[in-house]
């Protein structure tokens, strides 16, 4: 358990925390969420050590350990399997299969391995990292934004990974449906507090806008109340005859709370602008294909036919075309073979990560604004920079000190004065917090054109997509549906369990025969790891039927309490039994939910392990 009392931290002039505590108890996966720049990477730093704070205690157990995903690249083994076995403790050194499963489920397929870790981009390479601290089976895990540098199979992998997590686990990330299949609670930094409540992200924000709600119609009740009592005092504290009760009433305003109105939280609030224009289709892609390098064929005879209105998602792993797919749609590449021809009234704008290049580093953040469009005044180009954020002298910061957050909201806001009614987005919500990350889908479901998106954030898919070009099997297709009749009808291939590639893995060489031994061992190894990765599934459903017993057993109780409420009439405790009861039958529904998953999850795992333990007899 780690435990942190009255933490107070400052940058500068800038208060992050103010006397905060909150503990992480045994076997809690908690979310940590707030906006950028108010101190969810710096709260994680100080628990490692890396970061000083100003009062305050942080109390870590005696050989307790932290892994936390460092974002410096230093690497000192030839390949990959070798740097990703650094991380295994020193008594499981001989156990690679371990590190190979990670790997594989992080996207490192199986040539990979024997590659060297600087022949990867930073993203693979951060990878690594990861694996290496997961291998090692830290007491706390910590990830700052891990989805960042994953695709979409490597973060359904991990989801899968982390959701028998059988320790403790903090996590950032402004993917919010990621972030809730994980965790069992959630601690918040706002108003420079700290506040942890059990449930996901959506509990959480709604409990907070309740507290608000309440506490600003209390405050308005106190300034009514105060300003009848001054009235009376002033009114009638020159008259003998009713100086108890003037005095009764200054007694009454000395005790009344000074509640101060809360401090408006800046917020994305915008949408994009829209010329619409008649027609059926947006563009039409015919028999395009395209590569970098002869030799590796990237995109090979694709079609597609885009309509007005349409809300196309591309999705698949990296590496494999997306990207250059979009910009090929954005006509910022130029296709070697085949066309593609646009509706004359489309009228484009482009969201895409190299873009920020575009931006000139003399201007300030008002300027590029300005210059984005012909129709664009000083006074709408404020009011946009204040709809990204960028308030009063804010909007006059240069581009070239802006980090790279700010410059994608930059980019947006060049999109929101521009009349279009074509929306090329590739991963759009890198680098925005969650909060920014909602408006951005708002702005984006409201937009009366087509949209064209790259994105591997789930809760983005499920909500927007309605078509899907999906990049699989060394192929590009078109999926006519929605994601989750593409999860239903299809899937992701690597999910699929792959006996011959597992089996391969149980052999060091694949010209060398096992002795019986040798295979002795290796099955003992496959039974121990299927002990240890089916006991957090099977602790959860233990716990979740004993819970259900016992939450039931509850249910009974107020059952019987409510009929003699009832009977008696009694009308504030029949509300209170029955608020009870409503939180007791949804806790029951949410463990139900539960102990179904986990059940799903344990029948594949072990189903996995069998054909394994099989393939080692043959």
């Amino acid at each position: 358990m780690i435990q942190i009392e009255n933490l107070t931290k400052s940058f500068g002039g800038q208060v992050l925390f103010d006397n905060v505590g909150f503990k992480i108890n045994s076997q809690e996966r908690i979310g940590l969420v707030g906006r950028n720049g108010h101190g969810k990477t710096t709260l994680l730093k100080i628990i490692i050590g890396q970061e000083t704070y100003d009062t305050g205690t942080v109390s870590i157990p005696k050989r307790y350990r932290i892994g936390y995903v460092r974002q410096q690249l230093e690497f000192t083994e030839d390949t990959v399997l070798e740097e990703g076995l650094k991380g295994l403790p020193e008594s499981e050194r001989d156990q690679r299969w371990k590190v190979e499963k990670i790997l594989e489920g992080l996207g490192f397929i199986g040539r990979d391995m024997q590659r060297a870790p600087g022949e990867f981009s930073g993203g693979y390479q951060v990878r690594l990292n990861l694996a290496k601290v997961l291998v090692s089976e830290p007491d706390l895990l910590l990830l700052d934004e891990p989805t960042n540098y994953l695709d979409i199979s490597s973060i359904r992998w991990i989801v899968r990974f982390l959701s028998t997590w059988p320790r403790e686990l903090l996590l950032i990330s402004h993917d919010r449906s990621f972030m809730d299949r994980l965790v069992t609670h959630t601690i918040g930094i706002h108003r420079k507090k700290l506040r942890k409540l059990p449930g996901d992200t959506g509990k959480y924000y709604s409990r907070i806008a309740q507290e608000e709600e309440v506490y600003e119609k209390t405050r308005m009740n106190d300034e009514r109340r105060r300003k009848e009592v001054t009235q009376f005092i002033t009114r009638f504290r020159a008259k003998a005859r009713l100086a108890n009760m003037v005095q009764s009433r200054i007694k009454t305003l000395e005790k009344l709370e000074k509640r101060n109105k809360l401090e408006k939280i800046k917020e994305l609030d915008f949408s994009f602008r829209c010329d619409p224009y008649t027609g059926k289709h947006a563009l039409s892609v015919r028999d395009v294909s395209f590569s970098y390098d002869e030799r590796t064929p990237l995109i090979g005879g694709f079609s597609v036919s885009i309509g007005n209105r349409d809300r196309v998602c591309i999705i698949g792993k990296n590496g494999k075309g997306k990207t250059t797919l979009l910009k090929l749609l954005g006509g910022l590449l130029r296709p070697k073979a085949g066309e593609i021809v646009y509706n004359p009234n489309v009228k484009m704008g482009v969201f895409e990560q190299t873009n920020v290049n575009t931006l000139d580093k003399r201007r300030t953040i008002e300027d590029e604004i300005l210059y984005s469009h012909k129709d664009v005044d000083r006074q709408k180009a404020r009011n946009i920079c204040g709809a990204m954020m960028f308030e009063g002298d804010e909007a006059l910061k240069k581009v070239e000190v802006l980090s790279g957050g700010e410059k994608s909201r930059v980019m947006l806001g060049k999109l929101l004065v521009t009349p279009l009614n074509l929306l090329l987005l590739d991963e759009p919500t890198n680098h925005f917090d969650m909060e920014s990350c909602d408006a951005l889908l708002a702005a984006i479901d409201n937009f009366d054109g087509t949209v064209i998106m790259v994105t591997h954030n789930e809760m983005f898919l499920h909500a927007i997509a309605e078509r899907l070009i999906v990049f699989q099997a060394d192929r590009i297709d078109v999926f006519e549906g929605n994601y989750q009749r593409f999860l239903e009808k299809r899937g992701w291939e690597d999910e699929q369990v792959d006996i011959q590639a597992r089996r391969k893995s149980l052999d060091e060489s694949d010209s060398v025969k096992m002795t019986k031994k040798e295979m002795r061992r290796r099955r003992s190894e496959i039974i121990s790891e299927r002990s240890k990765r089916l006991r957090p599934f099977e602790q959860c459903i233990e716990k979740a039927e004993n819970d259900i017993e016992f939450l039931e057993e509850k249910l009974a109780e107020l059952n019987d309490a409510m009929l003699t409420a009832s009977q008696s009439q009694n009308g504030q405790e029949i509300a209170d039994i029955s608020r009870e009861i409503h939180r007791c039958q949804t806790e029951i529904d949410r463990l139900f939910d539960e102990m179904e998953t986990a059940n799903e999850q344990l029948e594949v795992e072990k189903s996995q392990y069998e054909a394994l333990l099989q393939a080692l007899d043959e």
